[in-house]
């Protein structure tokens, strides 16, 4: 029966979905753009804080959620491990073994990124209007619809202002919440291979390395933000 069990393993993903999908973004991201994207890291997990405007562009009801807050930082995981008030040893195996359903994290930010999360690791990526939208774009898709189109609120979230929402796709091993991280900047441009990176530090230390490279375009190092020059 052990013989067996890889092959029952695989015949599992494979009938499971790699939703959310990337964004075939056309063009390769240069990091020249006036858009201040972040990139958190919360120790499991990895997300992105965008722009409100253009996300309400996208998901007209989060506007009714979330209103004047001038970013919203998203994350996408295994349903039960990221609503979970305690993280035991049995939700970690069931998230990475087992397909399960996924939710959408969404949380309202403020102007000054850096003071809201002075305790997180975090990088600025600075988009163009077409990579901005491209990743609003996945994002987006990163949420279960009704018929109507419209998002499903579940329960509050874990931290400030924020709420969960139905996820599109499922959770496992190939798609994880730091690939689903990886997929998102992979449909802004970047050259990434979503698939390497199974945990954040992979995620972290991947963008520091571009960002070095990109004329030491850190957070630390740029008091004006995108636009510098």
């Amino acid at each position: 029966m052990k013989v067996y069990v890889p092959l029952i393993f695989s015949l599992i993903i494979s009938a499971c979905t790699d939703n959310p999908k990337i964004v075939q973004y056309a063009e390769k991201y240069t990091g020249l753009g006036e858009n201040e994207v972040y990139v958190v890291s919360h120790a499991w997990h990895t997300g992105f804080v965008i722009p409100s405007t253009k996300v309400y562009e996208v998901v007209p009801s989060l506007e009714d959620r979330f209103g004047g807050s001038a970013n919203i930082e998203f994350g996408w995981g295994d349903k039960k491990f990221y609503q979970a008030k305690e993280i035991t040893a049995g939700l970690k195996i069931r998230a990475i073994l087992w397909p399960t359903e996924t939710v959408v994290h969404a949380v309202a930010v403020p102007g000054n990124v850096r003071d809201y999360f002075a305790n997180s690791q975090m990088e600025l990526l600075c988009l163009s209007d077409k990579e901005l939208t491209a990743l609003v774009d996945f994002v987006s898709n990163s949420f279960r619809k009704n018929r109507s189109g419209e998002v499903e609120q579940l329960s509050n979230g874990i931290y400030g202002d924020s709420q969960f929402y139905k996820g599109a796709g499922d959770y496992h091993l190939l798609n994880t919440c730091n690939e689903w991280t990886g997929k998102g900047l992979k449909s802004m441009g970047m050259d990434i291979f979503p698939a390497t990176k199974f945990t954040a530090e992979s995620i972290m230390t991947y963008l520091s390395e571009y960002n070095v490279k990109r004329n030491n375009r850190t957070v630390s190092g740029i008091a004006s933000g995108c636009g510098f020059k």
